[in-house]
């Protein structure tokens, strides 16, 4: 038996898994990431917490697993995109703290570019909006106003990063700076169809190339780790952004197969093949992974605030006192009593693109129960989620593409109040797989395909197992009739 160890960085904890060769988790290690809130709508992490929590946890799959390096095939890694770094290439040492993905100071330098007619250039060239969601804004701002940054940049002596790029020059020890093309394609600086970083983007966020990574596929050659970080080398063979890898793991390798991660926040990406589309709908065009050197396209929709609103129950509200709890909180009550809640706390993602709303709760009356606000809470993850695949839909009907299943993973999607809510609401059927942690074992597989031990992607496709399916029993009618509700509830969050 041969093994594949799964680096998952995410935005609430860093976590490894080991695989084995027929894709079944044989253990784990995880670490809370603290987040760092120094003004609000800021949002950020220390890169070394990133880094030493990260190795902390794959040295301790490892020795749960009772496995040394030379059972490990390869070390794919997977990642929180966006989040952006900044780092001395001579030294190692990060200039500054990570920008979250969810940070949103640069809203104002996004607007006034919006405000130029410049969003339809960068539409055209990354498949993207122009949002503070992506990284080229945050990048610009450190290198605005980091002391000394810009000019350092300037003379080559700076390299910038998401996560995995972060992660495999600390594995390497700076001998390897890349990234994939599916965390490279959420820059705002890639042309998502000539695979390449777009000089005319790099002009216009006044970013030197010389601080970019290499890209490479997703499964690829990214070199090997430090020999003393794991008593011997590991190659590095599969890099993809989380939601790039959850497609993959979730075996959505055809046009039409679509997924939803329900983590901090929503993300769905429907397969859309070989081709770039582009969507009417509010959803963004992106790169998929990439398991040899062929382009693969997504159409995805990101919900901002999906299982982070649990935790603003538990931490802000202090309704609950565990994440766990909120599902029988919830199902205390028959329905949330006309009760809408409106999670939008630093705006509202696809298909609405308003960063100026912010959370709202309607339909309160005195008889109304933290119960009744939780199980809203929940309904909220649910009600954003459907709103994406509607219009995920409509893009798939003028592709001559059906949406006849939902594939489900994480770790919201064990909640199955919120996955029955799904698939009354989606009027389709919700499957969950036997294993949610789908993103780590996308990552698993892509090291797979990197390292030689499986040839192609039907070996993977037929080592899916499903858990649980979710059929609808709410009548359309009354479906329609809830998210009638929900965009009302909408529309008031968005009022200016």
């Amino acid at each position: 038996m041969t093994y594949l160890l799964a680096l998952d960085q995410g935005t609430s904890s860093s976590r490894s898994i080991v695989f084995d060769e027929h894709g079944y988790a044989v253990s784990s290690a995880q670490a809370e990431l603290p987040q760092h809130y120094p003004q609000p709508a800021w949002v950020e992490h220390d890169p070394l917490d990133i880094w030493r929590s990260q190795l902390e946890t794959a040295r301790q799959a490892l020795r749960q697993a009772s496995l040394d390096a030379s059972r490990i095939r390869a070390i794919g890694i997977t990642n929180q995109r966006e989040t952006t770094l900044l780092w001395n290439r001579h030294t190692g040492q990060p200039l500054h703290r990570a920008l979250v993905w969810q940070d949103r100071r640069t809203e104002a330098f996004c607007a006034a570019l919006r405000d130029q007619g410049r969003a339809p250039l960068i539409r055209e060239k990354t498949g993207l909006v122009l949002d503070a969601y992506f990284s080229a804004p945050k990048l610009r701002w450190l290198l605005d106003n980091v002391t000394g940054a810009r000019d350092a940049a300037e003379r080559g002596e700076l390299a910038f990063g998401t996560i995995d790029t972060w992660l495999i020059w600390q594995l390497t020890q700076g001998r390897v700076h890349a990234t994939d093309v599916s965390n490279a394609s959420r820059t705002l600086l890639f042309d998502i169809e000539r695979s390449d970083w777009s000089d005319e983007l790099l002009g216009l966020f006044n970013i030197p190339r010389s601080v970019l990574p290499e890209v490479r596929p997703s499964a690829a050659d990214y070199g090997t780790t430090a020999p003393e970080l794991f008593g011997q080398p590991i190659r590095i063979a599969g890099v993809a952004g989380d939601q790039q890898s959850a497609l993959f793991g979730q075996a959505c390798h055809k046009p039409g197969q679509v997924k939803n991660t329900y983590g901090t926040g929503c993300f769905m990406l429907m397969h859309t093949g070989d081709q770039r589309h582009t969507s009417r709908h509010g959803l963004i065009t992106t790169r998929a992974a990439q398991p040899s050197a062929d382009a693969q396209y997504a159409l995805e929709g990101s919900v901002f605030i999906g299982g982070a609103v649990v935790q603003w129950l538990r931490d802000g509200l202090r309704c609950i006192r565990a994440s766990t709890e909120i599902e029988a909180l919830a199902a205390s009550v028959p329905d949330s009593d006309g009760v809408v809640f409106v999670p939008a706390f630093g705006g509202l993602g696809a298909p609405y693109w308003e960063p100026e709303a912010r959370g709202t709760i309607t339909g309160l009356t005195r008889g109304a129960t933290a119960a009744h606000i939780a199980r809203a809470a929940l309904e909220s993850i649910a009600f954003q989620s459907t709103a994406l695949l509607r219009a995920m839909r409509q893009d798939a009907e003028q592709q001559g593409l059906d949406i006849h299943e939902l594939r489900v993973d994480g770790g919201a999607c064990v909640n199955n109040l919120l996955m029955q809510f799904q698939a009354d609401l989606l009027g389709i059927p919700v499957v969950r797989p036997a294993h949610i942690e789908t993103t780590a074992l996308g990552a698993a597989y892509l090291a797979g395909i990197g390292s030689g031990l499986y040839l192609d992607l039907d070996t993977i496709a037929a080592r899916w197992r499903t858990d649980a399916v979710f059929t609808p029993v709410m009548s359309r009618d009354q479906a329609e009739g809830r998210m009638a509700q929900w965009e009302h509830a909408v529309r008031q969050a968005t009022a200016r």
